[in-house]
């Protein structure tokens, strides 16, 4: 009888490499911290690299074997991700202004703010630079995938569809080879240097209260976005967050919406979405779908605003999110990179003088957002699936049925 392996999920050497980032980040020396972030950067380095050219595999093929409704499809999902951010930032606004008030404390945000500037110095680092940029790759992609979508077999031949799907393949191997199985060491470095700078502790030491509100806010955004999609697309909600976990689990550790792409790739054939649809969507809403992190912006300016005095309602912040729901697009693919884009329109909420990007109002929000930017981002992968599930939906139900419903 062959006595099988056992093998540990993702999901424990996930959780596994968190509690380790932290018990080393707060109990070893910083020469041992040093090495880990040092290592830790070289995969960084390298992700970064392999995300445009993931984006571009993927979502060329996805598109591309869309034979029907490619165009409309597309346009679907940028108008789901953009609707499903406008709603997500509304929403956290109305919540924050209506409960930060009652315990909010004076000089708590700069305390925060104090270790912004704070990091583990990695010994050296090894410079990849991308051939392209992600939002290069996705437009790139676009224009492959629906040429391709619209013209194979008629105006060109299989040449640039079989290199392409060729490409695809490579970039699968080294995703499932490399990425995957190194994820758990990019996270580890990453709570390396949030224990060990102090922000893993700043806000649930100084403004608990303030981090639970928006993560319950995360929670319920997930919630409510597969419940819509389990309606949609005829699933149980609670299966789909089930499926999810390893999803959710790998942004905590990377902040990053792009590179938790392979994983959550995983997590879409888990809920039945087909290889056409998951292998668009799920990039292209990791670029473009930032319901977590307008959730995050929105608590965290209201915050800043009551603890400065600064007058804010909905008619300031709404524009600022509509304005956001675009500036952000494809600055998910680092940690912090919303925050970082979003810097230059604060100015439409503290006004100009307190939104100097360079300024301390400023340099609080940032402080403040990165300490929840590991929710934020676990909060927009979970709803790129549950956008996936809808266009799968409608993919099955009306464009492979009758091209002419759309």
């Amino acid at each position: 009888m062959e006595i099988k392996k056992f093998k540990l999920g993702l999901v424990p050497k996930l959780f596994m490499a968190i509690i380790a980032g932290i018990l080393i980040g707060q109990f070893l020396p910083e020469e041992v911290c040093r090495l880990v972030v040092t290592l830790s950067g070289f995969f960084s380095s390298f992700l970064k690299f392999v995300i445009p050219l993931m984006i571009l595999a993927y979502v060329t093929m996805g598109i591309a074997d869309l034979s029907q409704g490619a165009g409309k499809l597309l346009l679907i999902t940028v108008a789901l991700a953009y609707s499903s951010t406008l709603i997500a930032g509304s929403c956290s606004y109305l919540v924050s202004s209506a409960l930060f008030p009652h315990f909010m404390s004076e000089g708590a945000l700069e305390q925060i703010a104090a270790t912004a500037g704070v990091s583990v110095e990695s010994y050296f680092s090894l410079a990849i630079p991308p051939l392209l940029d992600t939002m290069s790759a996705v437009v790139l992609a676009f224009i492959l995938g629906l040429c391709l979508s619209g013209m194979r077999g008629r105006d060109i031949g299989d040449t640039l569809y079989n290199t392409m799907k060729d490409f695809s393949k490579i970039i699968d191997k080294v995703l499932h080879t490399i990425i995957i199985p190194l994820l758990p060491l990019y996270i580890c470095g990453t709570f390396v240097d949030m224990t060990k700078s102090g922000k893993t502790f700043a806000v649930l030491s100084i403004l608990w209260k303030v981090f639970l509100v928006v993560i319950l806010m995360h929670l319920i955004c997930i919630l409510l976005q597969f419940i819509m999609a389990g309606i949609v697309g005829k699933k149980n909600p609670l299966t789909l967050i089930k499926n999810q976990i390893p999803g959710y689990t790998t942004a905590l550790g990377t902040q990053s919406s792009a590179a938790t792409i392979p994983v959550n790739l995983e997590c879409a054939a888990a809920d039945g979405i087909c290889e056409q649809i998951r292998n668009f969507v799920v990039p292209l809403c990791a670029n473009i779908h930032m319901a977590g992190s307008m959730i995050t912006i929105s608590a965290c300016a209201t915050a800043v605003c009551l603890m400065n005095q600064i007058p804010i309602s909905l008619v300031t912040v709404l524009p600022f999110i509509m304005t956001l729901g675009v500036a952000m697009v494809a600055s998910p693919g680092a940690p912090g990179g919303s925050i970082m884009t979003a810097l230059p329109f604060l100015y439409m909420i503290f006004g100009t003088v307190a939104g100097d990007p360079e300024g301390p109002i400023c340099a609080i929000m940032v402080a403040l957002y990165i300490t929840q930017d590991s929710f934020g981002t676990a909060c927009n992968v979970c709803g790129d699936n549950a956008i996936g599930v809808i266009i799968d939906t409608i993919y099955k139900k009306f464009i492979l049925k009758d091209k002419n419903v759309l």
